[in-house]
């Protein structure tokens, strides 16, 4: 079996008597969506800042395309391709689409923000730029104010933005929130499709679209990962069922 991408090896995080991470282990292999799901407070998002480096565990290791990368910079693990689109847009609403790309295409460069009217004649950084929007199928959109775009395509506008760093595994918080039934749709294809380039790990709380699209799942309750396994697993685990998904909502969605 390849070697996954991403290890998550017994990681632990403690706010005072808040134990908000618990010898958390999991992994993302290629090719896959792995899903993160629990109730809120479960401590998903202090996992995710764990992993991308924003926020420094107390005791385990995040192993990264082979190397351990616990001690790094959000920066540095982005630039070995860790790449992580946020609940909350942090697009530059005010700036075109192929702006807000060329900026994404610039930090991957490691360039500075000064100098970004000059860099928007940099042939280079535009070929990259318009190559991520061709892949999200937003390159008709280039010239848009990212302000006019609908909330979904600005969620591809994020993917396209990620994919100025080349990623090797994207990092996914909520993507399908605030999205109407054909947006939502929408998105599950594009994603669909995505996991053959990079993998995802995914954390969202529209059950339907786990499981249309999660190879596996984990079940994160309490800063306990409870549960992992298939869709099939995790519907038919009678903890999860109990701690998680109820049996109401299990049995409607299987």
């Amino acid at each position: 079996m390849t070697e996954p991408i991403l290890k998550v090896e017994g990681i632990s995080k403690a706010f005072g008597a808040l134990q908000a991470s618990k010898g958390i282990t999991l992994d993302l292999r290629q090719g896959e969506i792995h899903a993160l799901i629990g109730p809120n407070g479960a401590g998903k998002s202090t996992l995710i800042q764990q992993i991308t480096g924003g926020l420094a565990p107390d005791a385990g290791r995040v192993v990264f395309g082979g190397q351990d990368v616990t001690t790094y910079s959000t920066a540095a693990r982005a630039r070995l391709g860790m790449a992580r689109t946020f609940q909350i847009s942090s697009l530059a609403m005010e700036y075109t689409v192929l702006q807000n790309v060329v900026l994404g295409a610039l930090g991957a460069r490691g360039g500075v923000f000064r100098f970004f009217r000059p860099v928007m004649k940099d042939k280079a950084l535009l070929a990259v730029a318009r190559d991520a929007l061709a892949q999200v199928g937003l390159e008709e959109f280039e010239r848009f104010r990212t302000s006019e775009l609908s909330h979904g395509q600005r969620r591809q506008l994020e993917v396209a933005v990620a994919l100025t760093l080349k990623p090797r595994a994207f990092l996914m918080d909520e993507p399908m929130a605030g999205l109407g039934a054909e947006g939502t749709q929408r998105l599950m294809g594009f994603l669909d499709g995505l996991r053959a380039q990079a993998p995802i790990l995914l954390v969202e709380h529209d059950m339907d679209a786990v499981f249309a699209l999660a190879d596996r799942i984990s079940v994160l309750v309490y800063g306990e990962i409870i549960a992992t396994g298939t869709v099939e697993d995790i519907r038919a685990n009678p903890l999860v069922r109990s701690a998680y998904l109820g049996e109401e909502d299990a049995e409607g969605v299987a």
